[in-house]
């Protein structure tokens, strides 16, 4: 009998985790100002949100990603009306590499005795807030695989924050609606991170003529987007992110070009690019 059932486990957990468009799960708590019982109250939510992102079927048509996701909430304090507890924090966003999205303002309810589950048409402040970020992180990383294909997600992401915009939680999703707007709307930044994967793909292939292609492509998505929003910080944090990569790769290419574009459009490393100069010229 113990057998037959952890078959049954098996059979029903697994394969929502084998294609599921995240993998690991990191969450961290900085629950300092919050009294003892309602630390007490928050104790199983980590394993509710590592479990929200994990069984969630996010995109049928990008079903087997497996980002890794790390998520850190920061709580400021609570309040009560009747029964339902309602929590302040801020939250940070990441998928470990070049994207990154920091919340000042994120107000939701819990209680360890309901599930998450989600619901575009029912929206729920806490689901909806770990949704709209799923979102934004699923339609980055799609768009590394097909121009343009994080479409779908980006207006998931906008219908969940239109949605909390008129809610009676509405902290912080009018910020949230202007992010997505944002990012969607980079065309050039979008550009420029498909560019870079596809030719970091092509560099393992040695297909050194496409990837130079390529690379050219980025650095014509960066200096559109210089010109379209000026420094804009998620551009920013992708050239910082790829920044050492981009060096090594232009030196083995031996493209003084390159690393001459590259070093006009990120000046915060110039010290990087430059040495990667110096040393080809030695």
């Amino acid at each position: 009998m113990g057998k037959l059932l952890s078959y049954l486990f098996l059979f029903l957990i697994l394969p929502s985790q084998l294609f599921s468009q995240f993998g690991s799960i990191e969450i961290t708590f900085d629950d300092r100002l919050l009294r003892s019982d309602e630390k007490q109250n928050l104790m199983p939510l980590i394993e509710d949100i590592r479990r929200f992102f994990l069984t969630t079927s996010w995109d049928k048509g990008f079903s087997d990603l497996n980002i890794p996701i790390h998520i850190q909430l920061i709580f400021e304090g609570s309040s009560s009306k009747g029964n339902v507890k309602t929590y302040l924090c801020q939250a940070l966003f990441t998928n470990g590499s070049d994207q990154r999205y920091f919340d000042k303002g994120v107000q939701f309810y819990y209680s360890a005795s309901t599930s998450l589950y989600f619901d575009l048409v029912l929206f729920e402040p806490l689901s909806g807030f770990l949704a709209f970020y799923a979102q934004l992180i699923l339609a980055g990383e799609i768009d590394t695989y097909e121009f343009r294909g994080g479409n779908t997600a980006y207006e998931t992401a906008r219908d969940i924050a239109l949605r909390g915009s008129g809610s009676e939680y509405k902290k912080g999703w009018a910020a949230r609606t202007t992010l997505v707007d944002d990012l969607s709307g980079n065309s050039g930044l979008r550009k420029a991170r498909l560019a870079y994967y596809v030719g970091m793909d092509l560099m393992k292939e040695a297909n050194v003529d496409e990837a130079v292609k390529e690379f050219k492509n980025m650095l014509d998505g960066l200096e559109q987007t210089y010109h379209d929003f000026g420094r804009e910080q998620h551009t920013q944090y992708f050239m910082k992110v790829q920044s050492e990569n981009l060096a090594r790769v232009f030196s083995l290419l031996g493209r003084r070009d390159l690393l001459q574009d590259i070093n006009e459009l990120d000046p915060d490393r110039w010290e990087l690019y430059q040495a990667a100069l110096d040393k080809m010229s030695e």
